[in-house]
Protein backbone atom coordinates (compact mmCIF):
# COMPACT_ATOMS: atom_id res chain seq x y z
CA UNK A 1 0.00 0.00 0.00
CA UNK A 2 1.15 3.55 -0.53
CA UNK A 3 2.20 5.45 2.33
CA UNK A 4 4.34 8.84 3.30
CA UNK A 5 7.47 7.95 5.61
CA UNK A 6 11.11 8.73 6.67
CA UNK A 7 14.37 7.32 6.58
CA UNK A 8 16.21 10.02 7.95
CA UNK A 9 15.43 13.18 10.31
CA UNK A 10 16.43 15.97 7.86
CA UNK A 11 15.26 19.67 7.04
CA UNK A 12 11.77 19.84 6.21
CA UNK A 13 13.13 21.98 2.84
CA UNK A 14 15.21 18.55 1.75
CA UNK A 15 13.48 16.21 -0.68
CA UNK A 16 14.19 12.97 1.56
CA UNK A 17 12.69 14.67 4.79
CA UNK A 18 9.53 12.98 4.27
CA UNK A 19 9.56 10.26 1.05
CA UNK A 20 6.31 8.13 -0.84
CA UNK A 21 7.13 4.58 0.07
CA UNK A 22 5.60 1.11 -0.49
CA UNK A 23 4.86 -0.70 2.83
CA UNK A 24 2.89 -4.19 3.86
CA UNK A 25 -1.11 -3.67 4.19
CA UNK A 26 -1.45 -4.93 7.56
CA UNK A 27 -4.49 -7.42 8.97
CA UNK A 28 -6.51 -6.28 12.05
CA UNK A 29 -6.72 -8.56 14.35
CA UNK A 30 -7.70 -7.90 18.54
CA UNK A 31 -9.33 -4.77 19.21
CA UNK A 32 -7.59 -3.43 16.18
CA UNK A 33 -9.31 -2.02 13.02
CA UNK A 34 -7.94 -1.93 9.69
CA UNK A 35 -8.96 1.76 7.95
CA UNK A 36 -9.03 3.08 4.80
CA UNK A 37 -7.46 6.65 5.24
CA UNK A 38 -9.76 9.24 3.64
CA UNK A 39 -8.07 12.29 5.14
CA UNK A 40 -4.92 13.17 7.19
CA UNK A 41 -3.97 16.08 9.33
CA UNK A 42 -0.48 17.52 10.51
CA UNK A 43 0.28 19.04 14.23
CA UNK A 44 3.23 20.05 15.45
CA UNK A 45 3.97 16.23 16.78
CA UNK A 46 4.32 15.46 13.53
CA UNK A 47 6.89 17.88 12.76
CA UNK A 48 8.73 17.54 16.45
CA UNK A 49 9.67 13.98 15.39
CA UNK A 50 10.50 14.74 12.36
CA UNK A 51 13.16 17.45 13.01
CA UNK A 52 16.77 16.66 12.51
CA UNK A 53 18.37 14.49 14.85
CA UNK A 54 21.56 11.62 13.67
CA UNK A 55 19.57 8.61 13.67
CA UNK A 56 18.82 6.35 10.48
CA UNK A 57 15.43 4.37 10.03
CA UNK A 58 16.13 0.70 8.42
CA UNK A 59 12.48 0.64 7.27
CA UNK A 60 10.54 3.59 6.85
CA UNK A 61 8.79 5.50 9.48
CA UNK A 62 5.16 6.64 9.25
CA UNK A 63 4.02 9.42 11.27
CA UNK A 64 0.38 10.58 11.46
CA UNK A 65 -1.76 11.74 14.22
CA UNK A 66 -4.77 12.68 13.00
CA UNK A 67 -7.17 10.48 10.41
CA UNK A 68 -10.73 10.09 9.06
CA UNK A 69 -11.48 7.13 7.05
CA UNK A 70 -13.70 3.77 6.83
CA UNK A 71 -13.43 0.48 8.64
CA UNK A 72 -12.52 -1.94 6.15
CA UNK A 73 -11.64 -4.92 8.89
CA UNK A 74 -12.65 -5.72 12.41
CA UNK A 75 -10.44 -7.79 14.79
CA UNK A 76 -12.25 -10.65 16.59
CA UNK A 77 -12.24 -8.95 19.67
CA UNK A 78 -14.13 -5.91 18.59
CA UNK A 79 -17.30 -4.79 19.97
CA UNK A 80 -17.70 -0.41 19.42
CA UNK A 81 -17.14 -0.62 14.97
CA UNK A 82 -18.11 -2.73 12.20
CA UNK A 83 -17.33 -3.11 8.46
CA UNK A 84 -18.29 0.50 6.44
CA UNK A 85 -18.08 2.82 9.92
CA UNK A 86 -16.95 5.88 8.96
CA UNK A 87 -14.25 6.54 11.92
CA UNK A 88 -12.04 9.56 13.08
CA UNK A 89 -9.04 9.37 15.67
CA UNK A 90 -5.99 11.15 16.70
CA UNK A 91 -4.03 7.16 17.27
CA UNK A 92 -1.02 6.62 19.53
CA UNK A 93 2.94 7.77 19.37
CA UNK A 94 4.04 3.91 19.87
CA UNK A 95 2.48 2.41 17.04
CA UNK A 96 3.30 3.77 12.68
CA UNK A 97 1.33 6.42 12.32
CA UNK A 98 -1.77 7.19 10.39
CA UNK A 99 -0.07 8.79 6.58
CA UNK A 100 -0.64 5.53 4.27
CA UNK A 101 -3.34 4.26 2.90
CA UNK A 102 -4.61 1.76 5.47
CA UNK A 103 -4.07 2.08 9.19
CA UNK A 104 -3.96 0.08 11.81
CA UNK A 105 -5.67 1.64 15.81
CA UNK A 106 -6.88 0.16 18.73
CA UNK A 107 -10.89 0.65 18.27
CA UNK A 108 -11.31 2.15 22.16
CA UNK A 109 -8.93 5.44 21.18
CA UNK A 110 -11.70 5.51 17.63
CA UNK A 111 -14.91 7.82 17.67
CA UNK A 112 -17.61 8.14 15.03
CA UNK A 113 -16.95 10.38 12.26
CA UNK A 114 -19.64 13.50 12.90
CA UNK A 115 -22.62 12.58 9.80
CA UNK A 116 -22.11 16.60 8.63
CA UNK A 117 -18.98 16.30 8.01
CA UNK A 118 -16.52 15.24 5.25
CA UNK A 119 -13.64 13.30 6.04
CA UNK A 120 -11.19 16.30 5.14
CA UNK A 121 -13.74 18.05 7.78
CA UNK A 122 -13.52 15.73 10.47
CA UNK A 123 -9.66 14.70 10.16
CA UNK A 124 -8.99 18.40 11.23
CA UNK A 125 -10.64 17.44 14.53
CA UNK A 126 -9.08 14.47 16.68
CA UNK A 127 -6.10 15.06 18.32
CA UNK A 128 -6.53 18.82 18.82
CA UNK A 129 -10.25 17.65 20.23
CA UNK A 130 -8.82 14.87 22.47
CA UNK A 131 -5.90 17.36 23.78
CA UNK A 132 -8.29 20.45 24.41
CA UNK A 133 -11.12 18.03 26.46
CA UNK A 134 -8.42 16.32 28.52
CA UNK A 135 -6.99 19.38 29.67
CA UNK A 136 -10.15 21.22 29.96
CA UNK A 137 -12.32 18.68 31.96
CA UNK A 138 -9.22 15.69 33.34
CA UNK A 139 -6.55 18.25 34.00
CA UNK A 140 -7.97 21.53 35.35
CA UNK A 141 -11.01 19.92 36.39
CA UNK A 142 -13.54 21.88 34.83
CA UNK A 143 -16.85 20.47 34.80
CA UNK A 144 -19.92 21.21 32.61
CA UNK A 145 -21.95 22.73 35.49
CA UNK A 146 -22.58 26.62 34.04
CA UNK A 147 -24.05 27.80 36.89
CA UNK A 148 -20.40 26.58 39.13
CA UNK A 149 -18.67 27.96 36.66
CA UNK A 150 -20.65 31.49 36.21
CA UNK A 151 -17.90 34.61 36.84
CA UNK A 152 -14.79 32.24 36.42
CA UNK A 153 -12.27 32.78 33.91
CA UNK A 154 -9.82 30.55 32.14
CA UNK A 155 -7.07 32.28 30.02
CA UNK A 156 -6.41 30.05 26.72
CA UNK A 157 -2.33 30.77 25.53
CA UNK A 158 -2.53 30.43 21.49
CA UNK A 159 -6.31 30.56 21.33
CA UNK A 160 -6.29 30.34 17.40
CA UNK A 161 -4.13 27.13 17.34
CA UNK A 162 -5.87 23.98 16.80
CA UNK A 163 -5.88 23.31 20.42
CA UNK A 164 -6.90 26.75 21.30
CA UNK A 165 -10.04 27.14 18.79
CA UNK A 166 -11.54 23.93 20.44
CA UNK A 167 -10.53 24.84 24.31
CA UNK A 168 -12.41 28.00 23.20
CA UNK A 169 -15.69 26.09 22.02
CA UNK A 170 -15.42 23.64 25.52
CA UNK A 171 -14.51 26.34 27.92
CA UNK A 172 -17.77 28.41 26.18
CA UNK A 173 -19.61 24.91 26.91
CA UNK A 174 -18.85 25.29 30.49
CA UNK A 175 -19.68 28.49 30.86
CA UNK A 176 -16.27 30.32 31.77
CA UNK A 177 -15.02 33.71 30.22
CA UNK A 178 -12.92 33.11 27.51
CA UNK A 179 -9.71 35.18 27.35
CA UNK A 180 -7.45 34.23 24.70
CA UNK A 181 -4.15 34.94 23.10
CA UNK A 182 -3.07 36.16 19.84
CA UNK A 183 -0.68 38.73 18.57
CA UNK A 184 -2.35 39.40 14.46
CA UNK A 185 -5.50 40.92 13.31
CA UNK A 186 -6.68 37.53 11.60
CA UNK A 187 -6.01 35.28 14.48
CA UNK A 188 -7.58 37.49 17.38
CA UNK A 189 -10.63 37.55 14.52
CA UNK A 190 -10.53 33.36 14.56
CA UNK A 191 -10.17 33.47 18.23
CA UNK A 192 -13.23 35.41 18.46
CA UNK A 193 -14.92 33.88 16.46
CA UNK A 194 -14.77 30.36 18.33
CA UNK A 195 -16.14 31.98 21.75
CA UNK A 196 -13.33 34.36 23.02
CA UNK A 197 -14.58 37.16 24.69
CA UNK A 198 -11.48 38.93 25.44
CA UNK A 199 -8.12 38.69 23.53
CA UNK A 200 -4.85 39.91 24.75
CA UNK A 201 -1.16 39.70 22.86
CA UNK A 202 1.16 37.34 23.80
CA UNK A 203 4.01 38.98 23.11
CA UNK A 204 2.79 41.56 25.98
CA UNK A 205 2.90 40.93 29.49
CA UNK A 206 -0.47 39.50 30.46
CA UNK A 207 -1.09 41.51 33.65
CA UNK A 208 -1.49 45.21 32.46
CA UNK A 209 -3.42 43.62 29.29
CA UNK A 210 -6.29 41.66 31.77
CA UNK A 211 -6.63 44.64 34.29
CA UNK A 212 -7.79 47.09 30.50
CA UNK A 213 -10.46 44.42 30.97
CA UNK A 214 -11.07 44.11 34.32
CA UNK A 215 -9.72 41.01 35.98
CA UNK A 216 -6.46 41.07 38.14
CA UNK A 217 -6.10 37.21 37.79
CA UNK A 218 -8.34 34.26 36.06
CA UNK A 219 -9.29 31.17 37.30
CA UNK A 220 -7.42 28.84 35.32
CA UNK A 221 -4.97 28.64 32.30
CA UNK A 222 -4.14 26.60 29.21
CA UNK A 223 -1.17 27.13 28.06
CA UNK A 224 -0.62 26.19 24.23
CA UNK A 225 2.85 27.91 23.54
CA UNK A 226 6.19 28.29 25.13
CA UNK A 227 5.48 27.54 28.51
CA UNK A 228 9.58 28.29 29.46
CA UNK A 229 8.58 31.89 28.08
CA UNK A 230 5.05 32.69 29.50
CA UNK A 231 6.11 31.14 33.29
CA UNK A 232 6.15 34.16 34.98
CA UNK A 233 3.14 35.75 33.67
CA UNK A 234 1.46 32.57 34.15
CA UNK A 235 2.91 32.76 38.07
CA UNK A 236 1.73 36.61 37.89
CA UNK A 237 -1.88 35.64 36.91
CA UNK A 238 -2.93 32.92 38.17
CA UNK A 239 -5.61 33.66 40.81
CA UNK A 240 -4.97 31.65 44.51
CA UNK A 241 -5.59 28.54 44.50
CA UNK A 242 -5.90 28.53 40.59
CA UNK A 243 -4.66 25.81 38.21
CA UNK A 244 -2.34 25.78 34.93
CA UNK A 245 -2.09 23.19 32.41
CA UNK A 246 0.29 23.20 29.68
CA UNK A 247 0.85 20.84 26.27
CA UNK A 248 4.36 22.55 25.78
CA UNK A 249 7.66 21.37 27.20
CA UNK A 250 10.07 22.82 28.53
CA UNK A 251 14.32 22.59 27.79
CA UNK A 252 14.55 22.54 31.49
CA UNK A 253 13.31 22.24 34.78
CA UNK A 254 10.11 24.69 35.59
CA UNK A 255 10.73 26.83 39.13
CA UNK A 256 7.19 25.50 40.21
CA UNK A 257 8.12 26.77 44.15
CA UNK A 258 7.26 30.04 42.69
CA UNK A 259 3.37 29.01 42.85
CA UNK A 260 3.60 27.94 46.39
CA UNK A 261 2.54 31.05 47.84
CA UNK A 262 -0.28 31.05 45.80
CA UNK A 263 -1.42 27.06 46.39
CA UNK A 264 -1.84 26.96 42.74
CA UNK A 265 -1.46 23.52 40.72
CA UNK A 266 0.56 23.13 37.60
CA UNK A 267 -0.56 20.23 35.34
CA UNK A 268 0.65 18.65 32.05
CA UNK A 269 -1.19 17.28 29.22
CA UNK A 270 -0.35 14.68 26.91
CA UNK A 271 -3.32 12.62 24.63
CA UNK A 272 -1.02 9.80 23.78
CA UNK A 273 -0.52 9.13 27.72
CA UNK A 274 -3.77 6.63 27.56
CA UNK A 275 -2.64 4.86 24.84
CA UNK A 276 1.09 4.54 25.57
CA UNK A 277 0.39 3.31 29.14
CA UNK A 278 -2.92 1.59 28.38
CA UNK A 279 -4.66 3.05 31.20
CA UNK A 280 -7.98 1.41 32.46
CA UNK A 281 -9.61 4.52 31.29
CA UNK A 282 -8.25 5.00 27.73
CA UNK A 283 -12.07 4.46 26.22
CA UNK A 284 -12.05 8.00 27.67
CA UNK A 285 -11.17 8.76 24.11
CA UNK A 286 -13.55 6.81 22.25
CA UNK A 287 -16.18 8.68 24.70
CA UNK A 288 -14.80 11.94 23.64
CA UNK A 289 -14.79 11.74 20.08
CA UNK A 290 -18.12 10.47 20.02
CA UNK A 291 -19.66 13.40 22.43
CA UNK A 292 -17.77 15.71 19.85
CA UNK A 293 -19.81 14.35 17.09
CA UNK A 294 -22.72 14.98 18.98
CA UNK A 295 -21.47 18.67 19.10
CA UNK A 296 -20.87 19.13 16.38
CA UNK A 297 -24.01 17.84 14.75
CA UNK A 298 -26.01 19.56 16.80
CA UNK A 299 -24.39 22.81 15.77
CA UNK A 300 -22.40 23.71 18.97
CA UNK A 301 -18.89 22.94 17.56
CA UNK A 302 -17.39 23.95 14.39
CA UNK A 303 -14.56 22.06 12.79
CA UNK A 304 -11.29 23.88 12.64
CA UNK A 305 -10.51 22.85 9.08
CA UNK A 306 -8.74 26.22 7.61
CA UNK A 307 -6.55 24.37 3.99
CA UNK A 308 -7.04 21.45 1.67
CA UNK A 309 -4.31 20.07 0.03
CA UNK A 310 -4.93 16.97 -2.11
CA UNK A 311 -3.50 14.42 -3.09
CA UNK A 312 -1.85 12.66 -0.05
CA UNK A 313 1.95 12.09 -1.38
CA UNK A 314 5.14 13.37 0.30
CA UNK A 315 5.52 16.58 -2.15
CA UNK A 316 2.01 17.82 -0.92
CA UNK A 317 2.84 16.12 3.03
CA UNK A 318 6.17 18.42 3.00
CA UNK A 319 4.21 21.44 2.07
CA UNK A 320 2.07 20.85 5.24
CA UNK A 321 5.10 20.83 7.28
CA UNK A 322 6.45 23.56 6.25
CA UNK A 323 3.25 25.69 6.71
CA UNK A 324 3.43 24.22 10.71
CA UNK A 325 7.00 25.13 11.06
CA UNK A 326 6.47 29.00 9.62
CA UNK A 327 4.37 29.57 13.18
CA UNK A 328 1.90 31.26 11.14
CA UNK A 329 -1.05 28.58 10.84
CA UNK A 330 -4.82 29.56 11.79
CA UNK A 331 -7.04 26.36 12.11
CA UNK A 332 -5.71 23.16 10.36
CA UNK A 333 -4.09 22.05 7.54
CA UNK A 334 -5.58 18.90 6.06
CA UNK A 335 -4.48 16.47 3.15
CA UNK A 336 -7.55 14.15 1.41
CA UNK A 337 -7.52 11.42 -1.06
CA UNK A 338 -4.54 9.13 -2.12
Amino acid sequence: MKAVGLYRYLPINDPQSLVDVEIPKPEAKGRDLLVRVHAISVNPVDTKVRSPKDQVEESPRILGWDVAGVVEQAGEECSLFKVGDEVYYAGTIVRPGCNSEFHLIDERIVGRKPKNLDFAQAAALPLTAVTAAEAIFDRLEITLDTAKNAGKTILIIGAAGGVGSLATQYAKLAGLTVIGTASRPETVQWAKEHGAEYVINHHEAFAPQLKKFGFATVDYIFCLNDTARHWDNLVETIVPQGRICSIVETPGPLPLSDLQGKSATFVWELMFTRSIYQTPDMIEQHNILNQLADLIESGTFTTTLTERISPINAENLRKAHAKLESGSTIGKVVLENW
